[in-house]
Formats: C-alpha cells, structure tokens, sequence
C-alpha cells in the first residue's frame, strides 16, 4: 500500500504544484483532482487524443467563459457538446451584455420589477435577451434559405459563430478554429424559442439527426477519445454514447455535485458508463465530486503548467 502524503503549502506554491501536493496526497476529493489533472494533462499533450468538452449548468454565466474560449484557441479541445443555454450567454456577453454578481438571498419578486433575471447568485438584465432576439433574426437573416431548409445546430451554430466580432466569444473562436459546437437541445433555451418564432414567418427547419451524423463521424475518425464532462445532463449522454460506436473512451474525467444514489444520469460515476461501453475498462476515468466553477480552473491551470515544463 502507498502511505497517504501530507500536503504542504509553502511560500509561492503555484497552482501545478498544489495541485500536484493533492495528487500526491492521493485519497479524497483531492486525490480525485490530482487524478484528473494527470488525464487532461495527458489528453492534452499527446494530439492522436481527439477532446470532447461537453458543457452542462451555468458554466458562462459563472465565469468560465474566457477558459473555455481559450481551450478552443489553443487546440486543446477538438468539438463541444453543449446545453444551448451556455450558448445563449456567450451570445449575450458578445452583444455587450454582462452578468452580475447577485446573491442566493435575493428577494426574487423585487428583482422580478426591476426586470432582472437570477441563475442562482448571478444576475443578468432581462433585455440582453430583448436585444439577443433582434440579432437572432438578423443572423438568421444572413444563412442562404436554402441552407435554412434543413440545418443541424452545429451548422447553425457555426454561421452564427462567424457572426460575431468579440474575439473573447466562444461560439466565434469555434468557427475560426473548425470546432463543432454540437448542440442538439438549442431549442430548449432563449435562442431557441427566438429561432422557433423566426420559423412561424421564414423558413427554418432545425434537424438534430444531423448532429448525430456529425458526433458519430468524430468518433470514426479519432484515434484516441479523451473527455471532460462538466456537469452532466443530455451533453454527458451525447458523448459518451456515440463513443458506444468505438468501444468507449480512452480517458475521462467528470466534474459534478449530482449523486448516483437517485440512478440518475448526472449523478452516475464514469466506473458505471464502463457497463455500458461508454469508456473503455482498461482506459483511465475520475470522477470528481466538486462544483466545475472550483475544480475544472485548477485542473486546466495545473495542467498547462505541466505542458509549459515539457515543451
């Protein structure tokens, strides 16, 4: 048996070498963050790893916007799987739009006045989403009809990417870079119910059998799968299913508060997705119980401080 190792916090320890102590340490939810900051750093490093990031909760909203736009940048992560919500608010943060920092204790009907919506203690102004409808329609102007006849989100997705000029925007740096952002439940957010009233007048016909075509020949082509599951939800099933088509996943790592007491999706560990053949049983999986606003910045940080030591 290897002993459990102390951590020791010195003068100047960087964000790796915490991290690296809590690997070290080896047991808990800190042996957990070690774990999957060794996986990303190795799903990072070596480029037969094909990355899916799937994005499930408010992850924009709560400030993590700029890492995921920079994981994109930096070739780190090959295709997003994703709630259409998230994608709603890099929409509204590209058109000028802030979210704000509220509280849990929030009188709800005050702020229902002053026209403010809240995501637990984050506050946004109800007319981002006035403005986000007009430029919906706008954007939706400029994609042929013809293409509007039958388009998957991930198409649909990418021309609105290429419609916006904030280069911190995670759907812009996508389209730049030739990242699918796979979204097959868009319409089941604000954008979605824009684009389902742009459909009563033009022509708009959304078809997510397509997004399972694109998924699946991402799965053919890849040579290696690792995954980074945030939260859980639909984004997590999509995934990891269509790695069924190969046998599973190579690596993965899931950051999540959900339990699998309930038998729940969210709440299941990565060891019961190897029942299903979604990850494979001699590849390397955590699960980390722990909000992804916590855990996902310092496993990303500390693995990019561990590339910067080797290249």
């Amino acid at each position: 048996m290897k002993r459990v190792k102390h951590m020791q916090l010195n003068n100047g320890l960087t964000v790796g070498a915490l991290v690296s102590e809590m690997n070290e340490c080896g047991v808990l939810g800190a042996g957990n963050i070690g774990k999957a900051a060794e996986i990303v750093t190795e799903i990072f490093s070596d480029r037969d790893y094909t990355v899916f990031l799937t994005l499930a909760g408010p992850l924009v909203p709560g400030g993590m916007r700029q890492i995921i736009r920079d994981l994109i940048d930096q070739e780190y992560v090959n295709a997003i799987v994703t709630t259409g919500a998230n994608m709603v608010h890099d929409m509204v943060e590209a058109l000028g739009h802030r979210h704000w920092i509220g509280t849990f204790l929030a009188e709800d009907e005050e702020l229902k006045t002053k026209d403010i919506g809240r995501i637990g203690d984050i506050y946004i102004k109800q007319n981002a989403f006035k403005g986000l409808e007009d430029w919906i329609y706008e954007t939706l102007e400029n994609i042929p009809e013809k293409k509007r006849e039958r388009i998957s989100t991930t198409e649909l997705l990418f021309e609105i990417g290429k419609n916006i000029s904030d280069p911190n925007s995670i759907l812009a740096t996508a389209a730049k870079k030739g990242v699918p952002v796979i979204s097959p439940g868009l319409v089941d957010s604000i954008a979605g119910f824009h684009m389902w009233m742009y459909g009563q007048d033009k022509k708009l016909r959304i078809d997510p059998l397509l997004d399972t075509h694109t998924i699946v020949d991402i799965v053919y082509e890849a040579k290696k799968v690792g995954i980074i599951i945030l939260g859980g939800g639909w984004p997590k099933h999509f995934a990891l299913f269509a790695n069924t088509f190969r046998e599973g996943v190579d690596r993965a790592i899931q950051i999540t508060m959900d339990r699998p007491e309930p038998g729940g999706l969210s709440g299941a560990t990565l060891k019961e997705a190897i029942s299903w053949g979604k990850v494979k049983p001699e590849g390397k999986e955590v699960t980390v119980i722990c909000d992804a606003t916590i855990a996902f910045p310092l496993i990303v940080a500390s693995a990019l401080e561990e590339l910067r030591k080797t290249h």
